[in-house]
């Protein structure tokens, strides 16, 4: 992979200006933002000179979101809304985001301006030094003490369970070339991470610093229960490594305990029935067996349900309606010269 910053180009790269560039917005209650929003991406959008679309994807919000949304479909034909049913979550929202896309080069944003729109020429740039997807690195992250740990132990876990290390999987300013895009959607997976799902087929992977600014408006999506759960999704969508270390912990932990009867067997033989201390030691071996069956419990359900839901077949997302859709390529607009 290359260095966070400082990618270097394949020798004869050149950029193909014929490439089209979708940027996929998931959103989900973002309505004090998308006007901003918007502003902003328009101006980005005018100085990339490609055919360009923006997908956004209404994640079954309830505020004034989608109204917002097709006001902009209904204003410029670059803009496709796709309306989801319900709340699905954000991976699921950028699925559909990459299904209803047609970009050479996908571009994904979060909707609440923390990641400047600003970058993403600079993501392009990347890809076009020939790189398959090219990540963000929020190294001056703007949030609370307690998420930017939360997020760097996140990070670890990840890197070292996909095999790409990187600085920073959580962020959503990233860029992919359109066969990663469609490798992920064919997965079809119920708990995708499409970060680390599209890293995993990458042959060239980069990473570049972007900005990264306070929220202003609305509220965070991402509190430290649902990172958690992130993370065990992650763990047991990638790795069968938590099994297989719960298989080695018990045989240690049998050795451990036919070990300790010998010593406690020896120990009465030798000097007879004694009761100073010895309900303590077997009070702390129970509880450290007690936790070590929870602990086995809680990983082994994990991978079950993650089976349960991959075998019950139902759709990851349902797109109520697509707004601003566009029969034909004409959505992308030429580029004034």
């Amino acid at each position: 992979m290359s260095s966070p910053g400082k990618i270097s180009p394949l020798f004869g790269a050149r950029p193909d200006t014929s490439e089209t560039i979708s940027v996929v917005i998931p959103v989900y209650n973002e309505a004090s933002n998308l006007p901003t929003l918007w502003a902003r991406l328009e101006r980005v959008l005018g100085g990339i000179e490609r055919a360009c679309e923006v997908v956004f994807v209404d994640d079954g919000s309830t505020d004034d979101s989608l109204r917002l949304l097709r006001e902009f479909a209904a204003r410029d034909k670059r803009v496709r809304v796709v309306e989801l049913a319900r709340n699905f979550g954000q991976h699921s929202a950028l699925l559909a985001g990459f299904r209803n896309c047609r970009g050479d080069i996908v571009v994904t944003l979060d909707a609440d301006l923390q990641n400047p729109p600003e970058d993403i020429p600079r993501l392009i740039e990347a890809i076009d030094e020939g790189n398959d997807v090219v990540g963000g690195w929020r190294e001056e992250r703007q949030d609370r003490t307690y998420r930017r740990l939360a997020s760097r132990m996140h990070n670890r876990v990840t890197s070292a369970i996909v095999g790409v290390p990187m600085h920073d999987y959580g962020c959503m300013l990233r860029a992919y070339r359109r066969h990663i895009v469609d490798t992920v959607v064919a997965c079809d997976e119920k708990a995708a991470f499409v970060p680390a799902l599209a890293n995993s087929f990458a042959k060239r992977v980069a990473e570049i610093r972007v900005g990264h600014a306070e929220r202003t408006a609305g509220e965070s999506k991402y509190n430290l229960f649902r990172l958690a759960h992130l993370s065990l999704n992650l763990i047991t969508g990638f790795s069968n490594f938590p099994i297989r270390a719960l298989s080695l912990t018990g045989i240690a932990i049998s050795f451990l305990a036919a070990l300790l009867a010998a010593i406690l067997l020896g120990h009465r033989l030798l000097y007879g029935p004694q009761q100073e201390g010895a309900l303590w030691t077997l009070f702390s071996v129970l509880f450290f067996f007690v936790g070590m069956i929870f602990l086995a419990l809680g990983l082994i359900g994990e991978y079950v349900g993650r089976i349960y839901l991959e075998v019950r077949r139902r759709p990851t997302y349902i797109v109520r309606a697509v707004h601003g859709d566009h029969t034909t390529d004409s959505a992308f607009e030429t580029p004034r010269r």
